[in-house]
């Protein structure tokens, strides 16, 4: 059952990078609340910003070149960015934990992937070798590792690329979080490792009632395991549904092309559809609709003025569902574009 108090509340956040070429807007008001568990995926093309608010709501952006310009990022009704950073470091990993999309990466070689995930224990909970490492075993259990005990000494290199995804998983969930952030974690695993990667959150969420931020670029990846969803494009939030509302009746012509280019069996030797172009520069974002230059339903009043995230029932911007789109209705009913 959820709370009606969110777990994560994200409100008005803006994030800028001041580079030599001007200022990027990378995160440009974007507002959006998690219950526990909930699951949110945060959906978009590289450079829509979804890793940056991310990063920003873990406390891990590089400030500079990043610079929080306003928001609020409230975890249980505390706004972390008005926490010092002691306090701040001590939420991080403790109640909000991060999967990171690069597990080879993200872990350290010339360790074993028992010592990294028994460092958890001792630096937080301050066990012995002994028990964190027995901890270690346990959470390698958790995320169904073959032979755990006898694998607990290896290294990362010697496991597979979903193995190692399971290991990430393993040292978010190590401490059990209230809310764990996985960025991409599907990314360059095949398909077959990437339903099983992702039946493995879903299993792990519902059985700690965490909530579960997805970011991914992949429609495909989050029909079977989010609640809702927000379709992000040049730092904005451009659509808001519950997951099924989104599928069958997008309101948005970037989700509209996001979904035709999921591949379909019913397609098969078809070309995929693509969307045109290339997103914008953030640095100079276009005016009015920032999608309007690769829009196929373009007016003039999209190269104008800024649509507003608004509710697809006309009233107030609604948690359920918003579209920042001029033609929302007619995305609606399918009469764009006619």
């Amino acid at each position: 059952m959820k709370s009606d108090a969110p777990l994560l509340e994200v409100d008005d956040l803006h994030v800028e990078f001041h580079t030599r070429d001007g200022v990027a807007k990378a995160v440009n008001g974007v507002s959006f609340a998690v219950h526990a568990g909930e699951t949110l995926a945060v959906l978009g093309e590289s450079g829509s910003g979804k890793s940056v608010t991310a990063q920003a709501i873990m406390g891990i952006l590089d400030m500079p070149p990043a610079r929080i310009a306003r928001g609020a990022i409230r975890f249980q009704g505390r706004d972390l960015l008005e926490m010092g950073a002691e306090e701040r470091r001590k939420i991080r990993g403790r109640q909000v934990a991060m999967i990171f999309q690069d597990a080879l990466s993200a872990l350290n070689p010339v360790l074993s992937v028992g010592y990294q995930l028994a460092e958890m224990f001792r630096v937080h909970r301050k066990m012995s070798r002994k028990e964190s490492k027995a901890k270690a075993i346990e959470l390698m259990d958790l995320v169904k590792i073959p032979a755990a005990k006898a694998r607990v000494n290896d290294f990362p290199h010697q496991f597979s690329g979903g193995m190692r995804q399971r290991i990430m998983i393993a040292m978010a969930m190590a401490l059990e979080p209230d809310l764990i952030i996985a960025d991409e974690p599907t990314t360059a695993l095949d398909v077959t490792v990437q339903a099983q990667v992702m039946d493995l959150l879903a299993e792990l969420q519902r059985e700690f009632h965490m909530g579960l931020i997805l970011i991914t670029h992949d429609l495909g990846v989050v029909a079977d395991v989010a609640d809702n969803i927000v379709v992000m494009y040049a730092g904005r939030i451009v659509e808001r549904a519950p997951v099924h509302a989104l599928y069958k009746t997008p309101a948005h012509p970037y989700t509209m092309g996001l979904l035709e280019s999921i591949p379909r069996l019913d397609l098969k030797g078809q070309d995929l559809a693509a969307i045109k172009g290339l997103p914008p520069n953030l640095t100079r974002i276009p005016a009015g609709c920032a999608f309007h230059p690769r829009c196929p339903y373009v007016q003039d009043i999209c190269r104008a003025e800024t649509p507003p995230l608004q509710s697809v029932t006309g009233e107030q911007v609604s948690p359920h569902r918003g579209s920042a789109c001029h033609f929302w209705k007619e995305a609606l009913d399918g009469s764009i574009g006619r």
